[in-house]
Order: C-alpha cells, then sequence, then structure tokens
C-alpha cells in the first residue's frame, strides 16, 4: 500500500468512453486540434466562408438587391465570423437534425440571426447565394488545413528542428563510431549525425509551408452557370477570386463541382515526408540507447516494466513511430484517393476529408512524443569513446588511402588482409603503418590518427549546420 498513489489523478469519463485515442489517451495532446478539426470546427469555418460570401456579394456596384446595408447587421455577422462559439454550433446541429443537410443548416443560421436585424430581410435569399454546398466546404477545409499548419503543425515541426539543432552543434566534437549495414565504419560525430536529420527535416518543413491552399466558389460543376444566368453582365471569374484571396487562400479556375483536391495530396505528402525522417530518427536513437551511446533519465514515479524494476524503455521514441505511423497511413490514403472524383462528383471524398484531423492528431501526438524523449536523453560519452577504442580496424580506409596517393601498390588488398575477420588494435596499425615506404610527413600523419580524431569535417558540418541550404 506504501507505494499505491494516495491522491489518485480524476478520470475524465468522457475520454475513458472516446474510441479514438486522439480524444482519448492522447487527448491533451491535441487540444490545440480540437478547435480546428472538430464537428464545431467545421462548422465555425463553414459558417465563416458564408457569411464572408454574403458581405463580399455586398461590396460589389452590380448587385443592387442588397442595398441598402444595415449599419446593425455588421455586429451580427462579425460575431458569427470572428468570435463563432459552442453554443452556435450547437444551434446548427439542432437545425441539422430537421433538414438533415449540415450546410444548408449553417445557412439557415445566418438567416435566423438576420431576423434579428431591422430592415435586413432582403439580404436573407444571398445567403449562399449561387453556390453548392461545395463552394462552402472546399473553402472550409482550406482554413481548416491552413490554420492547422500555420497554428499548430509548423510551430511544433520548429520546435523539434531547433531540439535537435541545438544537440547538433553541443555534440559536434563527440567523436562516435558509424555503423553502415550495421557493422564498424568510418567514424562521425554524434553532432553531424542529428546535423543530418535537422536538415532534411527542415527541408520538408519548407516543402510543407509552401503548398497553396486552393479554393474554388464557382458553382454546381465549375462554370458560374447560375451566376451567370442570374447577373450576366458581372465578372464573376473576378469575383470568386477577389473573394478566396480574401480569405488567405488561392482561386483554382478550373474545377468540377468539387476542387480537385490535389493541394491537399500535396500538402498530405510533405507532411508524410516529414514523419518519415522522423520515423527514421526516432529508430535511431532506439538504437543507440540499446548500444548505450544515450542514456534515459528516470522520472520519478515511472515504471519501465511490470516485472523487471531496472528497466528505463525508450518508450516515446516507440510511442512517436508508431503514431507516425498511423498518420502517414491515413496520410498517403487521403493523397492517393482525394484527388480522383467520378465525373463531376462523387461523395467518396465527404467522408474522407473528415479524418483529416484524426492524421495531423496523430502527427501532433508523435512530434510531442519525440520531444518528450529528446529532453530525456543524457550522452554516455564514455561507452561512444569505449566502442571507438575498440575499432582500430576502421582505419584501413585512411591508411589505404594514403597508400593509393603514393603509389604503393595493391593498398585495398594490403589492408585487407590485415584487417578483415582479424582483430586490429593500435600496435597492429602501428606496425603496419611504420613498415611503409611512405614520406615522413605522411607516415607521422597516419601513426597520429586514432578512430576518435578520424572524422573529417564531421565537426565542422555541424557546427555550421545554419548556414547551409
Amino acid at each position: 500500500m506504501a507505494n499505491t498513489p494516495k491522491t489518485p489523478a480524476p478520470v475524465n469519463l468522457s475520454q475513458l468512453m472516446a474510441i479514438s485515442p486522439a480524444d482519448g489517451r492522447y487527448a491533451s495532446r491535441c487540444d490545440g486540434l480540437r478547435p480546428i478539426f472538430s464537428e464545431f470546427g467545421l462548422i465555425r469555418f463553414r459558417t465563416l466562408v458564408e457569411v464572408q460570401w454574403l458581405r463580399h456579394l455586398a461590396e460589389d456596384a452590380g448587385i443592387d438587391e442588397l442595398k441598402p446595408w444595415p449599419a446593425a447587421i455588421n455586429p451580427v455577422l462579425e460575431a458569427l465570423a470572428t468570435d463563432f462559439k459552442a453554443e452556435d454550433a450547437a444551434e446548427v446541429k439542432g437545425i441539422e437534425a430537421v433538414t438533415n443537410h449540415d450546410v444548408k443548416a449553417v445557412e439557415y443560421l445566418i438567416k435566423n440571426r438576420i431576423d434579428t436585424v431591422a430592415d435586413a430581410e432582403h439580404l436573407k435569399e444571398f445567403v449562399h447565394f449561387a453556390c453548392t454546398s461545395e463552394d462552402i466546404n472546399n473553402l472550409a477545409y482550406a482554413l481548416m488545413l491552413q490554420e492547422a499548419r500555420e497554428k499548430v503543425l509548423l510551430p511544433l515541426m520548429d520546435k523539434v528542428i531547433a531540439v535537435i539543432n541545438d544537440m547538433a552543434k553541443t555534440y559536434a566534437g563527440q567523436s562516435m563510431l558509424s555503423r553502415t549495414h550495421g557493422q564498424t565504419a568510418s567514424p562521425t560525430t554524434l553532432g553531424k549525425e542529428l546535423a543530418n536529420v535537422a536538415h532534411r527535416l527542415a527541408r520538408q518543413r519548407k516543402q510543407l509551408a509552401a503548398v497553396e491552399p486552393l479554393g474554388k466558389i464557382n458553382g454546381a460543376v465549375g462554370n458560374f452557370n447560375a451566376h451567370v444566368v442570374a447577373y450576366p453582365d458581372l465578372d464573376w471569374s473576378g469575383i470568386a477570386e477577389r473573394f478566396i484571396a480574401s480569405l488567405g487562400l488561392v482561386g483554382n479556375p478550373y474545377t468540377t463541382q468539387i476542387e480537385p483536391h490535389d493541394w491537399i495530396a500535396e500538402y498530405c505528402d510533405a507532411l508524410a515526408r516529414f514523419n518519415t525522417i522522423m520515423v527514421d530518427f526516432c529508430r535511431d536513437i532506439w538504437g543507440y540507447i540499446s548500444l548505450g551511446y544515450f542514456k534515459q533519465r528516470p522520472v520519478a514515479g515511472e515504471v519501465g516494466s511490470s516485472t523487471m524494476p531496472h528497466k528505463v524503455n525508450p518508450i516515446d521514441f516507440e510511442n512517436a513511430e508508431g503514431n507516425m505511423g498511423v498518420a502517414n497511413a491515413l496520410l498517403g490514403h487521403f493523397a492517393a484517393k482525394l484527388p480522383i472524383s467520378r465525373w463531376q462528383r462523387d461523395l467518396t471524398d465527404s467522408t474522407v476529408l473528415r479524418n483529416l484531423g484524426v492524421a495531423v492528431s496523430h502527427v501532433v501526438i508523435a512530434l510531442e512524443a519525440g520531444l518528450k524523449g529528446m529532453g530525456k536523453l543524457e550522452v554516455n560519452a564514455a561507452r561512444i569513446d569505449a566502442d571507438l577504442d575498440s575499432s582500430w580496424e576502421v582505419l584501413a580506409e585512411p591508411v589505404q588511402t594514403v597508400m593509393r596517393r603514393y603509389g604503393i601498390e595493391n593498398p585495398y588488398e594490403k589492408l585487407k588482409a590485415l584487417t578483415r575477420g582479424q582483430t586490429v588494435n593500435a600496435e597492429t596499425l602501428k606496425v603496419f603503418i611504420e613498415s611503409l615506404e611512405l614520406p615522413d610527413a605522411a607516415r607521422d600523419q597516419l601513426l597520429a590518427l586514432s578512430p576518435a580524431s578520424y572524422v573529417g569535417l564531421a565537426e565542422e558540418l555541424a557546427r555550421t549546420l545554419d548556414d547551409k541550404p
């Protein structure tokens, strides 16, 4: 009983009953995504698009029917556009229970609010004017993915890259044995290996940030059919392009009923590549922990194994790897499926798009786990140095390369005979080098080498990481 926590943490019953771990076990890690990807978030973005479309139409000189524009409507619409509340979303769901149509329910919500303003009756039928549901949905999802990228994903990616970058600088000079094919190989530095990862991640982060969110508001099959019949003299292509730009998105002038989602595939692919690099990183760190190159600081109260008390398992890196796998499975499906639609429209994208937040949630869970794991790492320099000192065979590479320079026959073969399957130490190598017909300076340079000093430009490359394109 003495080891049992005296004050158990309170249990959140809604999380306990959640089907998805993003809303259950890992709910606290996904709090920043909930206002974006939840049903509330989707309704919020739909409402924003509908309100802004009405306002945009009112600004066009050619649409006289929206004039006069009553000043009293502005705070009502502004509240829906920028201060949308859970109660507003609940009202939409109540309307949807009757209409059985989610986008139409948003339209009716806005019309109900317009009814509260005197002299605004003439505005009501311009809510959702000339729109198909997909005009609203595609823009809502674009805003959703853009907000998730700017507010959650990129800041978290930057944090991960910065931590790895800092570690690269800190351990730039810590020599370390390489292992190609799992075998001892030319030494590197721990900092350089971390710099490799930071550089790769930064490149994919840049590519994700560069993906342009596209949108369309061109009607039922993408041709402004109804728009032109209602107002034949207006520049509907220009009106749509300016509206989409006002939302911070880029207009796609060539669509069917749906924006074809190619840009979402690009977004998913870029995000998946970042995740794949993180999987590679997590597996390598896992391996280095296994080798003893890293220790993990134990956390008071944590249990590593239910039966082996000594264990401090690399669970954070395993958690990160597993969640990256789930995320990439979903992201891969999105990228392969969403750009495909039968003829001008089928509905297979609708249910798939609702899972965008699930994939992003697993990315966030994974990155947070990776950060937690990195925060526990301590370099075990003694273990790294011991491995180097027991691996003098890795100096066969520089010795045979210098032999090549000075014309000594069969240098590779001679070093192969000396080292392959043989025990090589400092003395073995010293005797061999002293037997070579080399200039004194070259011989002295080789004799001064050790596995720890044979790292080339590794330290410099790690320290100048930020200077690399």
